[in-house]
């Protein structure tokens, strides 16, 4: 697989949570092809260290899409918890970047998930960054700083030059630690899925994965809750990796997804993990 290849994620919230990519756009990451080869991950991760993938040629930053097809139904619900750096005047006007109620929802369903933050939103919601960080049934990973894409032409995002790349995943790591997180897994999830060979390069150094998706849930900006379950549960194979949003203000429908899609999974057998297990899990079926 030529990692060098640009795609597209289909959704992806804007630099101002205002706009919402349907369809292709230059620039941006696509999940790879079923049955493409990926990156393999170490097979035994310390006690200490989660699981993370082998780096590509000439040490790129690996990515991973999916766990491994075979080895039972899990799926791992992950949530971006996005703000832009520039976005403190909305939230002070009383803008909702957060969605107290849908990680209750999880806690409730006892749901184990992965939050992809950005450091602007643990900057903001300091308590609830901790709380999630300290909650077992919850991983933290990376979402970057500033929300600011790391290609051109991603959904309208404002970007990030290839300098400030490395320093602007670093400074969403003190954030965390600044908020309280006690442990964030090294895991890093492109601003709107975006991302080139350039990019894999500018952040190889600083030791994470980076996190895609196979499964689109549609949920930004979404109206229209039905229609989200459908597409969710339309696309979960064996190993899925799903991207929601965890934003009352971008994402209103969420929490009655989850809802009603974690029972449905349920029933289908599916057992809800986190992203760490499922890298896991392809650290053992390489």
């Amino acid at each position: 697989m030529t990692i060098a290849r640009r795609i597209t994620a289909v959704c992806a919230l804007g630099a101002a949570l205002a706009a919402c990519g349907t369809a292709g756009t230059t620039g941006a990451a696509r999940p790879a092809r079923a049955g493409a080869a990926a990156p393999t991950a170490s097979a035994s991760p310390s006690a200490s260290r989660p699981p993370t993938l082998t780096p590509g040629p000439g040490g790129l930053t690996p990515v991973f899409e999916h766990g491994p097809r075979t080895l039972g139904k899990t799926v791992a619900l992950t949530f971006d918890a996005d703000m832009t750096a520039d976005q403190g005047p909305r939230a002070a006007a009383g803008e909702h970047f957060d969605n107290p109620g849908l990680i209750s929802a999880l806690r409730t369903l006892k749901v184990p998930a992965t939050v992809f933050m950005t450091g602007r939103w643990a900057e903001q919601y300091p308590a609830q960054a901790r709380a999630l960080g300290s909650d077992p049934q919850f991983e933290v990973a990376n979402h970057s700083f500033s929300h600011y894409a790391f290609t051109g032409d991603c959904y309208g995002l404002p970007t990030v030059d290839a300098d400030h790349m490395k320093s602007d995943v670093e400074r969403a790591y003190t954030a965390f630690r600044q908020a309280g997180v006690p442990h964030p897994m090294p895991y890093f999830r492109f601003p709107g899925g975006c991302y080139d060979r350039q990019a894999l390069r500018a952040i190889s150094s600083v030791g994470v994965t980076a996190v895609q998706w196979d499964v689109v849930s549609g949920d930004a900006f979404a109206t229209d809750a039905d229609a989200v379950t459908r597409q969710v549960l339309d696309g979960v194979k064996p190993g899925s990796v799903v991207v929601m949003h965890c934003t009352r203000s971008a994402a209103p429908t969420t929490e009655r997804v989850v809802r009603a899609v974690v029972p449905e999974l349920r029933k289908q057998g599916y057992r809800f993990v986190k992203v760490s297990e499922l890298i896991g899990e392809t650290a053992g079926h390489r």
